[in-house]
């Protein structure tokens, strides 16, 4: 048997709701928005109906900031409403908390769990508004919009996927028409690297690529993944900041003494693992473990826990998958700084 259950904060403690009400009228300028309701939604099988009770009290809810509803609840009408939930497959970690935490309640048989989030909306919003929320808050690579009914059964079954599609004459296509495909697809990648490929499979695999192929290979040719950004050759730079300049000047003289004879170009990540670069160079980094990651290493420290002398290992890592720019940016001040400094 399946039985669920809402739960929504109290007034005061709905930070979410009140945020998200905030996001709505300012990015989607939804002014007339009244306010925004955020219930957490549960549907639970493989419990008592006592198991379930105290569940709900104990697990699912805070008693002191959240109001539990039955399964009968409904928002008052002059709500809007929608529900939206992971797709099958997809991991559902509040799920997984609450089966795993009432499971440890119960010291029985782990039950299954899932939930889904009814988000309701008051004020002025018409149609177009409420499909403009709902494309906004659900990402269709991981959600989707969820049923008011109660399954009968929490036993999901994902679809099979279909046969992945050719791009059939791929590796025919001229500029033009290579660029009419480019524009439809969204690809983070250039139409030269396009090109690159349709170069690749036509002369290297003779056949043309899957559609999942090409993305693919996008993805790992994304900034997130190659670091287009920080291997952007820097062919000209114009500094008025002095601080910033001296510094660009000292990274300047530090590839003269470390690249002595190498024709290395300059871009943004040489920038930032200058720093380390030099100070293993000239021995001050002592005891390195590298690693195979030309951005990532390993220095061995003793480190003072409340008196006591430690070895530790201090992990030092360029991470690049947040906003190219700025982190780069930060990462390659404190670089500059380590010769000075460490």
């Amino acid at each position: 048997m399946v039985t669920r259950v809402f739960v929504e904060k109290r007034k005061g403690f709905d930070v979410e709701a009140q945020g998200l009400l905030a996001d709505l009228r300012r990015n989607l300028g939804l002014t007339g928005l009244e306010e925004v309701r955020i219930l957490n939604r549960y549907d639970v099988s493989g419990l008592s109906p006592e198991e379930f009770s105290a569940a709900a009290r104990t697990v699912l809810s805070e008693p002191p900031m959240d109001n539990v509803y039955p399964e009968s609840f409904t928002l008052p009408s002059e709500y809007r409403v929608f529900a939206m939930e992971y797709l099958p497959g997809q991991y559902d970690q509040r799920a997984d908390s609450a089966a795993q935490c009432v499971q440890l309640l119960t010291q029985g048989e782990r039950p299954q769990v899932l939930s889904a989030k009814v988000i309701g909306v008051k004020g002025e919003v018409d149609d177009a508004g409420f499909s403009k929320i709902k494309a906004y808050l659900i990402n269709p690579v991981e959600a989707r919009e969820a049923s008011f009914e109660k399954p009968d059964s929490l036993d999901l079954k994902a679809d099979m996927p279909g046969k992945v599609a050719r791009v059939e004459g791929f590796t025919q296509w001229d500029e033009a028409e290579l660029e009419k495909y480019f524009g439809s697809m969204g690809f983070a990648m250039t139409l030269e690297d396009l090109a690159f490929c349709r170069d690749y499979f036509r002369d290297e695999e003779h056949r043309d690529p899957t559609v999942t192929e090409l993305r693919v290979i996008d993805t790992y040719w994304s900034d997130h993944c190659r670091h287009t950004t920080f291997g952007t050759i820097l062919d000209e730079v114009k500094i008025e900041d002095e601080t910033a300049r001296r510094a660009w000047e000292r990274y300047l003289a530090l590839r003269t003494e470390l690249y002595a004879g190498r024709d290395k170009p300059v871009c943004l990540m040489d920038l930032a693992t200058i720093g380390a670069k030099y100070l293993k160079k000239t021995g001050v980094l002592k005891h390195l473990d590298e690693s195979d990651e030309i951005n990532a290493c390993s220095v061995r420290v003793t480190v003072d826990n409340n008196g006591v002398d430690e070895p530790w290992l201090l992990l030092f890592k360029n991470e690049t998958h947040n906003h190219p720019t700025d982190f780069m940016i930060r990462r390659t001040s404190i670089g500059l700084s380590l010769p000075s400094s460490f």
